[in-house]
């Protein structure tokens, strides 16, 4: 393709449509990027200023197609009609992190793999990586995608390192593989993307406009203990329903050792294959989890949590939290407090 500078064409964005796709992500970007040059012109100088990127919406056929959540989109043109864009666009798939995509993509997954080949940037939306996972993109490459969705990605796709922590991740040749982790990390994508294509200015200006606040610390301070943990190991998975219950007991490993019968280091052995965490990870990971809820819920000082949940030493937890968290529990309050109780003035 001929570089965008060289051109002074605005740059083509093809957003990729499908039935498990939702119209929020699908139109929230075709919004973001039809606004690129446009809206700051008419907000500042009171005409539209020259568009920077041409979005539309593709599918794989023509004709009314409904999506997810009842909504029907009319595609602007097929995929086998259309050159090879600037930058492909595939919003997130709603799917279980359980459900499979093989077969279900194929016309996609040739696709994209041949806008690729011709030097397109891919950017993906959420669960949307994992079309880029089945098409082969990713093998050997960094990737993130909803925190969700990430145990499903590294056990279902073993080559792709995933940075689970991270809310955008570049890969592949040139870059050109770009990922943005769950929900409104769209909005980070977008202004990424403006900005590879149109320029820094172009993206900030957006950013005015729309209010938008990068996500600076990752999914981690949004994720929850994945269900995806859970093991069909009937040993493990008895010690796990105990430390749903008991994480605040002094010794919870060597409790979890009685009752499962075995030695502690036995244990550790077979949790951590069932798992992938040993018996102290997880019951961290569910003290986490739960001095989530009572920073949100509670002014209870830090210190009082702390040891409400097991940990004698504060500072100790606070450290734990920092480097699961990615903020402290102060920053997490604040963020996440102020927003249930803004919340729950619409009660």
């Amino acid at each position: 393709m001929t570089g965008l500078s060289e051109t002074n064409r605005p740059a083509d964005a093809a957003i990729l449509a499908f039935p498990e796709a939702t119209a929020s992500v699908m139109y929230g970007l075709s919004d973001l990027l039809h606004s690129a040059g446009r809206d700051w012109g008419m907000i500042v100088h009171g005409e539209p200023g020259p568009a920077l990127v041409r979005p539309r919406i593709v599918a794989a056929r023509a004709g009314p197609l409904a999506i997810a959540n009842g909504v029907t989109v009319i595609p602007d043109a097929r995929l086998a009609d259309i050159p090879t864009p600037d930058l492909v666009c595939i919003p997130e798939i709603l799917v279980a992190p359980s459900d499979r995509l093989t077969g279900r993509f194929d016309a996609e997954i040739a696709w994209l793999q041949d806008c690729y080949r011709n030097g397109a940037i891919i950017a993906a939306a959420c669960s949307g990586s994992l079309l880029l996972a089945e098409a082969g993109l990713l093998d050997g490459e960094a990737a993130t995608t909803h925190w969700a969705y990430c145990d499903a990605l590294a056990e279902r796709f073993p080559k792709i390192q995933v940075q689970r922590q991270r809310s955008l991740v570049t890969a592949g040749v040139g870059q050109r593989l770009i990922m943005a982790g769950g929900g409104s990390s769209w909005l980070d994508l977008g202004l990424f993307l403006i900005a590879r294509l149109a320029g820094v200015d172009a993206a900030m200006q957006l950013a005015r406009i729309y209010l938008i606040d990068w996500h600076h610390a990752g999914q981690q301070p949004f994720a929850r203990l994945s269900a995806t943990r859970q093991t069909e190991d009937a040993v493990v998975a008895r010690c796990q329903v105990w430390a749903a219950t008991h994480y605040n007991e002094p010794a919870p490993v060597a409790a979890m050792a009685r009752l499962s019968g075995l030695s502690e280091r036995s244990l550790v052995r077979r949790f951590q294959k069932a798992t992938d965490m040993t018996p102290i990870e997880y019951i961290h990971r569910i003290r986490i989890e739960e001095a989530k809820q009572m920073l949100e819920a509670t002014r209870d000082p830090v210190e009082a949590i702390a040891q409400d949940l097991g940990y004698e030493d504060a500072s100790f937890f606070t450290r734990l939290f920092k480097r699961d968290v990615k903020l402290t529990p102060t920053q997490y309050r604040r963020k996440f407090g102020q927003l249930r109780e803004v919340l729950r003035s619409a009660e």
